[in-house]
């Protein structure tokens, strides 16, 4: 698989999320959750963890992993980046 753009973590959250905001604002270093973020609520992680699993067959299955998935659009789109890579084992 093509490695995951902005553009791509942009529309994942536009379909998934309740977002006060046009997808062109969005940007590499916006955070999630929390001040000055988009503003997504425990709703918004739900539906972007089902969103992700739909999209990337790719489960998050513990908190701490969503934690870091979820800090910010980079976070997420390098945490994804991540796992669709296949390991040079």
């Amino acid at each position: 698989m093509a490695e995951i753009t902005l553009e791509d973590v942009r529309k994942l959250l536009f379909d998934n999320c309740m977002l006060r905001v046009a997808p062109e604002e969005i940007k590499a270093d916006t955070t999630l959750f929390g001040p000055g973020s988009l503003g997504l609520d425990s709703i918004d992680a739900l539906q972007l963890t089902v969103g992700i699993e739909k999209t990337y067959g790719i489960a998050i299955t513990e908190p701490a992993m969503a934690r870091a998935a979820f800090e910010s659009v980079e976070a997420l789109r390098g945490w994804l980046n991540n796992r669709l890579r296949p390991s040079c084992a």
